[in-house]
């Protein structure tokens, strides 16, 4: 296929370099100026996206979605499929699915699970919003930057899929981190900890597969002194879309509200920022209660 990539950011750059290296032809704009391997780079995202079977944009927000998408819909040829895989609020992934239709397109909502690892090895998951028809086109790429794609649903279901999921993972860490801060200050030594809740009634992904301890169970960033897999600024954005959603629907969600808020303490306020969202748990260790 001939690609549009906009936005080679640290998601997009190797998800674009995937879909280089499998055979398709990519073209690929960032405002920034970044590259990426294997993709032949564009003035502006005009440019990128014209003439184009596929235009797939990884961008920070609602708003810049808009405005790109305002821009390279006109230049997308009738048929063409448009994929946005930033994560934005449900209204904006709905409004640039209604001007995509209008203009004669395939649209797919897409946010992607899985870091910049997954983005790198090709094994992220896709939550995907759309016709059938626009995920069918969208799947075969779905399987090269990917493990995983779910058809969530119409327009829109795939941020919901996305905000809903993140709303657990801030909360489960959180959870996570305040565990091994109280087994610390009980005594009790942190593998035994893992020991035990890996495999019972704590058992969850932010214990198993992205232990907040360093040198306790699989690697992750705790053990590349909290570097970022998945920044905490990130999960304080995803966390503000999902109350957001939630003020729209009048969805009572306390603990997602509350984990809104220690994030954006620990961002805003002391020292989270450029950390990945696991260091909260030498966050919760230097604390006491008070």
């Amino acid at each position: 296929m001939k690609i549009g990539f906009i936005g080679l950011g640290n998601m997009g750059a190797p998800m674009a370099t995937n879909l280089a290296k499998a055979g398709h032809s990519v073209t690929g704009y960032d405002v920034a100026g970044t590259t990426a391997e294997g993709v032949t780079m564009a003035p502006d995202a005009v440019t990128a996206a014209a003439g184009q079977d596929v235009v797939i944009t990884m961008l920070p927000n609602g708003a810049i979605l808009r405005a790109v998408a305002a821009e390279v819909i006109p230049a997308m040829g009738t048929g063409a499929t448009l994929i946005d895989c930033s994560t934005v609020d449900v209204d904006s992934a709905r409004a640039v699915a209604t001007d995509a239709k209008a203009a004669g397109l395939l649209s797919v909502d897409a946010p992607v699970s899985g870091g910049i690892g997954g983005a790198a090895a090709g094994t992220l998951t896709f939550m995907a919003g759309g016709s059938d028809a626009a995920f069918a086109a969208a799947k075969p790429l779905f399987d090269i930057m990917g493990q995983k794609a779910v058809h969530c649903g119409e327009a829109g279901a795939g941020q919901a899929a996305k905000i809903c999921n993140n709303m657990i993972l801030g909360a489960t860490m959180i959870a996570t981190c305040e565990a091994f801060a109280l087994a610390d200050k009980l005594g009790l030594d942190r593998q035994k900890m893992f020991d035990v809740a890996s495999t019972s009634s704590g058992y969850s992904w932010s214990m198993n597969a992205y232990c907040p301890a360093p040198g306790v169970g699989p690697d992750s960033p705790a053990d590349n002194g909290y570097a970022p897999g998945f920044a905490a600024e990130l999960m304080l954005k995803d966390l503000g879309l999902s109350q957001q959603a939630a003020e729209a629907v009048d969805a009572d969600t306390p603990m997602g509200a509350r984990a809104l808020e220690l994030y954006r303490q620990f961002v805003e306020d002391e020292d989270g920022k450029g950390k990945d969202f696991s260091a909260m748990l030498p966050r919760f260790s230097r604390r006491g209660r008070s």
